[in-house]
């Protein structure tokens, strides 16, 4: 690879700027399960975009706006970078030691709601970008951005974005809006992510709460009917028992297994981290623990509410339940034949009463692990974090990689600023500065040698 000495020394010299640069735009709240400053957060996107040449324009939804820029480079080459500027809600705000929307700096870390997941991801491609600049006066291909306000709830309205700007969106590669090192500071190349179909069910007995002596041994109860639709869900054995449900699963590839085989045991790692004593099933690691991790369908309640949790006591037969429930969905499940199944299910089991309500889903897609692309991403790699890129056929977690995958047609592969601590999610998300500085670096090298490269 070509020297990249003045690239990185303007990395390093301008770090404090280009910190200051996300905490501005950390401290701009952008929740989209709140509505809360999405609009704001576009402007402000696009303000940044801007500032660095490129042609900007935002384009309104039913829900949060999508900003899309480009700008020409010197090859004709497009590498397409997807982001999101919406976070999640901060709450509790009890368990924050400093405002979530006060970015602040602490032992060589920033902390702030959405920092990690994801606006240090957009800045720190822009300081790849800056650095490029003051190197060479131009961009070494043509990148674009597609930078969305509604990833943390499902993505819902940037399917139909995407379809109806493929030629805008057209490019010969993607990066994608996360990455990170694992436990051992080694830079993951995650390569495909699992679907999701998450609903509500909800079943309402009675017009109001009632007097529990009065109504509890002659008048439905709200909680129990949710409780047994729910029981049939899901076994003691942790199989869904909705009918169909494993019918499109595709099991992994013996090259899923050779590279989930190369990874490391988290067995031990998780056990600490995370405070549990065991695993379903009584795995107790390696290759089937990483399997079932990814490979495996799931149906999980993340939620339930009915009646009175408050202190003290409160007689009272409730009147309504719900549940938030998601499904993780692996090859080739899709959420569209989970919500028929659903229904079907519930109303053969006698409930026909409890009512669902979709919130949002997206269809799993991988990208080929030995794409040419994928393996530009994973060489540039190495020079920054001074160990191989590893590579992951597919992680647990969601998004709208899909339509890219499918409908761009284009490689989907991975490079961030995230660490295992980051808390993304959680109270005190954060981010390490030196992460932030190497990932800058891996995507300056990323840009000039997919500029290069004759795949």
């Amino acid at each position: 690879m070509d020297n990249y000495s003045k690239i990185d020394s303007y990395l390093d010299k301008n770090l404090d700027q280009s910190i200051e640069e996300l905490s501005k735009l950390a401290a701009q709240p952008s929740v989209a399960a709140q509505n809360l400053g999405l609009v704001e957060c576009a402007e402000l996107v696009a303000q940044m975009l801007t500032l660095r040449g490129f042609s900007v324009d935002i384009t309104p939804t039913e829900g949060a706006p999508v900003v899309f820029a480009e700008r020409k480079g010197r090859v004709d080459k497009t590498l397409l970078f997807y982001n999101h500027y919406d976070v999640q809600p901060a709450e509790p705000l009890e368990l924050w030691d400093s405002p979530p929307f006060e970015p602040t700096l602490r032992d060589g870390k920033l902390y702030a709601r959405g920092v990690s997941d994801d606006k240090a991801h957009i800045t720190s491609r822009l300081f790849a970008i800056d650095a490029l600049l003051d190197d060479s006066g131009e961009l070494p291909c043509n990148i674009k951005f597609i930078i969305e306000g509604e990833e943390e709830v499902s993505s819902i309205h940037l399917h139909n974005y995407v379809i109806n700007n493929r030629e805008k969106l057209s490019a010969d590669g993607c990066i994608w809006e996360f990455g990170s090192v694992d436990h051992r500071e080694v830079p993951m190349q995650y390569l495909g992510l699992r679907g999701i179909c998450y609903v509500e069910l909800s079943v309402e007995t009675a017009s109001i709460d009632v007097h529990s002596g009065i109504g509890g041994s002659i008048f439905p109860n709200a909680a129990w009917r949710l409780t047994w639709a729910l029981s049939t869900l899901k076994g003691p054995d942790e199989r869904i028992r909705i009918p169909g449900h494993y019918d499109n699963v595709l099991p992994p590839s013996q090259r899923d297994k050779a590279l989930m085989e190369a990874l490391p045991e988290v067995a031990e790692e998780y056990k600490s981290r995370y405070g549990v004593e065991k695993f379903l099933h009584d795995i107790d690691g390696g290759l089937p623990l990483r399997l079932a991790e990814v490979f495996e369908p799931t149906c999980t309640i993340c939620g339930i509410t009915s009646g009175y949790q408050g202190p003290g006591s409160k007689t009272v037969l409730p009147a309504r339940a719900s549940a938030k429930v998601d499904f993780r969905l692996v090859p080739n499940q899709t959420p569209e034949q989970v919500l028929k199944n659903l229904r079907l299910h519930l109303d053969a089991e006698g409930f026909s009463d409890v009512q669902i309500t979709y919130l949002g889903g997206e269809a799993p897609a991988r990208t080929d692990p030995d794409d040419p692309f994928v393996d530009l991403v994973v060489k540039t790699a190495e020079p920054v974090y001074g160990v191989p890129m590893q590579k992951v056929p597919l992680i647990g977690g969601s998004g709208p990689n899909y339509v890219f995958v499918h409908h761009l047609n284009v490689p989907v592969a991975t490079a961030g600023i995230g660490y295992p601590g980051t808390r993304a999610h959680a109270p005190n998300e954060n981010i390490r500065l030196d992460l932030y500085l190497k990932g800058a670096k891996h995507i300056a090298r990323i840009l000039k040698e997919f500029s290069i490269s004759t795949s």
